[in-house]
């Protein structure tokens, strides 16, 4: 079971027609409530994963034991109070509930619900946004659950987002159906920090060290193979080193998968993995991205894999 996706967008589509939401900068989850489970919501990644243990706050249920099948981000703010899906990393690779509980009062998330595809046994699916979007406002979800609100004005929110330093918008024709798995030309995309995902497929140890990871090499995934994109340095330290070190040393090959030739100064050094692994990348570059500008790591996207990130 995996959500329905949207498009990239390159202007606000305007009318009456369209609805816009915020884009929020965190984990897209599906949560499942079947009556008679207690309430317990089991949460899917967009990769179909069972997320369930990570987030014990958002768990259980607020409607109870009330069967329920619903689609949202799972946000955590950074000390800016802004959503950032950098702060929930630590909490999204959790293999133990006393951990998960542990980082659940460290850092605490909230599940921004904004689709509704099942309520009480009736699939909803093919029921127009609009009218799903009435039925999910209608349940008063509140605390751990929340219904972030929808705009008429697709320009005034694409500004306000922007002053505010959110990540974007995402804007939604009312008459749209939900399809699971599928992405639509019905809901649109625009987002306005220049970050992107990238595979990594290769690695530096730090200077004097042979084995302690201090540097990714990352590609983008393309019809004509995985392009170099640069080197990532910034941002990887600490946990963030550990983390990907248990991640990539054991995908090693022995020759680049890079389709292109890697620059003779990055290449120097540098042990090779299968490509595998996305994270994503904040940099000064603009779309299209040919070689990355003050890049910084952000986190490790464990919900897609590299055949996500094909245009």
């Amino acid at each position: 079971m995996r959500p329905m996706l949207a498009t990239k967008g390159t202007h606000v589509p305007v009318g009456p027609e369209w609805a816009h939401e915020v884009k929020w900068d965190g984990v897209r989850i599906l949560g499942d409530v079947v009556a008679g489970n207690g309430g317990r919501a089991r949460l899917f990644t967009r990769n179909g994963n069972d997320a369930s243990l990570a987030w014990p706050e958002i768990h259980p249920s607020p409607l109870s034991d009330r069967d329920v099948l619903v689609d949202g981000e799972i946000i955590g703010l950074n000390d800016e109070g802004l959503p950032d899906f950098g702060v929930l990393q630590e909490r999204m690779h959790v293999r133990s509930a006393q951990t998960a509980a542990r980082l659940a009062e460290k850092i605490p998330a909230t599940y921004m619900v904004f689709d509704l595809m099942r309520l009480d046994g009736e699939d909803l699916t093919a029921l127009p946004w609009s009218d799903r979007r009435a039925r999910l406002e209608g349940l008063g979800l509140d605390g751990s659950w929340q219904v972030p609100a929808a705009y008429d004005d697709g320009a005034m929110l694409f500004d306000a987002t922007l002053q505010q330093g959110l990540e974007g918008i995402v804007s939604k024709k009312r008459s749209s159906l939900y399809t699971l798995d599928a992405r639509s030309p019905h809901w649109v995309k625009m987002a306005h920090r220049h970050r992107y995902s990238y595979v990594i497929a290769g690695w530096r140890p730090q200077e004097g060290t042979t084995d302690r990871l201090a540097s990714v090499l990352v590609g983008e995934p393309t019809a004509d193979g995985l392009m170099y994109r640069g080197r990532v340095g910034s941002g990887i330290g600490g946990a963030a080193t550990k983390l990907l070190s248990g991640l990539v040393k054991p995908l090693s090959v022995p020759t680049s998968p890079f389709a292109d030739e890697v620059p003779a100064v990055d290449a120097h050094g540098t042990f090779w993995v299968e490509p595998r692994v996305v994270i994503d990348v904040d940099t000064l570059s603009r779309s299209p991205v040919k070689r990355l500008r003050q890049p910084s790591y952000r986190g490790v996207r464990s919900d897609i894999g590299p055949e996500d990130l094909l245009s």
